[in-house]
């Protein structure tokens, strides 16, 4: 007997011991919002035996009871290692008097002496429904009635409705707006959302869904009634033209659970009670959004950004080699219209080799916006020394907060670049010269010299010295090496110059890209096909106006091409195709409209190939 309570003891003081070595955690918690006249309970828990509990004075609650004691513990054997908690609970119910927000002070406890403190609870307290008392006079004839309607699945529209909520009315082209949709009930018990579900298309905006989770329910006073309110649906839309943009009404669908009232049967419906599910077509009304167009005067390097930006540059080294790489990096960091930014322009000094920037996003989609961040990556070879400098890089954009234009502007970086050691070095003139040959023995012996007469000998094959043949073999040979030499003198001429030679392959790029689109759209891949168009759209006016694709938009593009002498109905084609591309990119497309753009675009290209810009 007196082993097994020494074992007892020990496995005791082992567990205590264990508890102690975990830290002690005191916290406190109650309901974030709370109803006046309604009591709630406030806790407190600590994971270890504690004693002395200090509770705050409750100044803006009503005290009902408590403090009620609980406590809790386990133990387990999880691959010979043992793992204990222990929990001890203190409850005291309150209740609000008067509406508004409070925070109720933290509260004290001992564990083993030492005194810990827990976090306060901050409360908001909502009014009481104002038709409280209306409802408690009515009868039970009203009562039987309010559920005959029920059965009938006719609920009161002030029981259940959907509300349509948006961040902002008004606001400038392509700033976010967050759209939720929100059930609101009371009185009736929600089982589940059916899926028949029919959201608007929401016709002129870029479309962005935010991940909901588990659908979570809070309280919220409404038109003087309090409400158990859950989140249906959030998006963010970016607004892609200016003016007042309507979006349509919503449908939803809800089952209800409604309890019978009919005749009791048994004692058992009498007891546990009966239930029947009816249907309730819910519709969230529609909103209409005023949007205001960008103010002129949009700063050179302006990229399309909507929001609040920085910018950040780093270049890979300033002391080079020539054929060593150089990186120059660019992040944007900030809250906006982040996946329609266009890549800022780097005007890379002569004599560098400039290949494609390789962009990096790390965007993440909230209640505020698209925020993270865009890495750009520029990689350059230079074929020649000396000491070059990389001319500040600009990125305008609109600021909504400052209801203004901001421009960016990284520093200026100069480079030093030296001869490398895998460079040719230019060939020295030097004299003709013999080499001396080793003269080799073969012998002792004299070798006598031959006397007679020697063979004829027989030509065979032979031109004549001064023949026309002669002639014709050497002026044939240097006729073809001179027109070789202007031929390719010609080349190495036109392709120095990078403008013109993007100028004569820019069909040729662009129908390269068009074929891949084609191949992408066969495997329905929609975003990759609607990215292959706009690309192939903007490279071949980027090559053919001669202008960067940065500083490429629909303004510049259409004045540049009006003075070009091409129709104004070509140029409203082309502008329809850009901005159908660009928005089909994030909105939900059919099969056939991806074709027809496909052939829209491939036709512009040649009509504007036939212009011969």
């Amino acid at each position: 007997m007196k082993k097994i309570l020494f074992i007892l003891i020990i496995c005791t003081s082992a567990l205590t011991g264990t508890m102690a070595a975990e830290g002690v955690e005191f916290k406190a918690s109650a309901p974030q919002q709370v109803i006046v006249g309604r009591p709630f309970q406030l806790s407190y828990s600590v994971n270890q035996r504690a004693k002395d509990l200090r509770a705050p004075e409750f100044t803006d609650f009503d005290y009902v009871a408590g403090p009620y004691t609980s406590q809790s513990s386990s133990t387990s054997f999880v691959n010979g290692k043992r793992t204990s908690s222990f929990t001890l609970t203190y409850t005291y119910t309150l209740m609000a008097n008067k509406e508004g927000t409070f925070t109720i002070p933290p509260a004290s406890i001992k564990v083993d002496g030492e005194q810990h403190t827990s976090n306060g609870v901050r409360i908001t307290v909502l009014p009481p429904d104002q038709n409280t008392a209306a409802q408690r006079s009515n009868s039970a004839n009203a009562q039987s009635n309010e559920q005959a309607t029920l059965q009938q699945s006719n609920v009161k529209e002030e029981n259940i409705f959907v509300r349509t909520q948006v961040s902002k009315t008004r606001v400038h082209e392509q700033e976010a707006i967050l759209l939720s949709y929100k059930l609101y009930f009371a009185g009736v018990d929600v089982s589940q959302l059916t899926n028949n579900t029919r959201l608007p298309e929401y016709k002129g905006f870029l479309k962005q869904e935010l991940e909901m989770g588990e659908i979570q329910t809070e309280l919220e006073h409404y038109n003087g009634r309090n409400y158990q309110v859950a989140t249906l649906y959030r998006t963010l839309l970016f607004p892609q033209r200016s003016g007042d943009i309507v979006i349509d009404p919503a449908q939803f669908e809800a089952l209800l659970r409604v309890q019978n009232r009919a005749q009791v049967r048994s004692i058992f419906d009498d007891f546990f009670g009966s239930y029947t599910t009816v249907t309730k077509a819910l519709q969230a009304p529609g909103v209409t959004i005023h949007v205001a167009e960008l103010p002129a005067g949009k700063p050179t390097g302006y990229s399309g950004g909507v929001g609040q930006f920085s910018m950040k540059s780093q270049i890979s080294g300033t002391e080079l080699q020539t054929n060593e790489a150089v990186t120059l990096t660019l992040t944007i960091q900030g809250v906006g219209n982040m996946k329609l930014l266009k890549t800022p322009a780097v005007d890379w000094p002569e004599g560098f080799e400039v290949y494609d920037p390789k962009v990096t996003n790390n965007f993440k989609s909230s209640t505020s916006g698209v925020s993270g961040t865009k890495t750009i990556e520029y990689l350059a070879i230079p074929r020649a020394g000396g000491t070059y400098t990389i001319p500040s890089v600009r990125f305008a954009y609109y600021d909504t907060d400052a209801d203004s234009y901001k421009t960016l502007n990284t520093p200026e970086y100069t480079l030093h670049i030296a001869r490398g050691s895998n460079e040719e070095s230019t060939p020295a003139v030097v004299n003709n010269y013999v080499n001396k040959e080793t003269v080799q023995q073969f012998g002792n012996d004299i070798r006598y010299i031959y006397t007679g007469e020697l063979p004829a000998v027989k030509r065979q094959g032979l031109i004549a010295f001064g023949s026309l043949h002669f002639w014709l073999c050497y002026l044939i040979p240097m006729l073809l090496a001179a027109v070789l030499f202007f031929v390719f003198r010609k080349r190495i001429r036109e392709n120095a110059d990078i403008t013109r030679v993007r100028y004569k392959k820019a069909n040729k790029v662009a129908q390269r890209r068009l074929r891949q689109a084609e191949k992408l759209l066969q495997e329905n891949n929609k975003e990759a096909f609607y990215e292959e168009i706009e690309r192939a759209a903007w490279t071949y006016l980027s090559d053919r106006l001669s202008i960067p694709t940065a500083q490429l938009n629909k303004e510049n593009i259409a004045q540049i091409l009006n003075q070009k002498g091409v129709t104004e109905s070509l140029i409203k084609e082309l502008l329809r195709v850009l901005s159908t591309a660009e928005f089909a990119r994030y909105a939900p497309t059919s099969d056939h409209a991806m074709q027809d753009l496909y052939n829209d675009t491939t036709s512009i290209i040649n009509q504007l190939e036939n212009a011969k810009l």
